[in-house]
């Protein structure tokens, strides 16, 4: 066991809490990239020639990021010092 104290500004979340933060971006790009395609159809049927090839161009690229997002893992790490350089003698004597 390491006696470094563990600092609750790099701690990590929980498992539970971290696959429910990346399945929520996931479902928020991929609920973008469904009205992308549906507004791609939209602007096609209204012969607004230059918005769905954005749209399109969207929708393909979308499930990449959203993929690419859901299995980025917590940039949260404990290699960072402490910066008050903390005291190396205890301050509680012995009895």
């Amino acid at each position: 066991m390491s006696d470094a104290p563990i600092r609750i500004t790099t701690a990590g979340s929980t498992p539970q809490a971290d696959l429910a933060r990346r399945q929520r971006r996931y479902i928020i790009s991929m609920s973008i990239r469904t009205a992308c395609f549906i507004g791609a159809a939209i602007a096609g049927m209204a012969g607004i020639t230059w918005l769905w090839p954005i749209l399109i161009a969207a929708a393909v690229i979308l499930p990449y990021v959203a993929v690419v997002n859901a299995n980025a893992a917590s940039s949260k790490t404990d290699a960072l010092p402490l910066t008050d350089g903390g005291r190396s003698d205890r301050q509680l004597g012995s009895k």
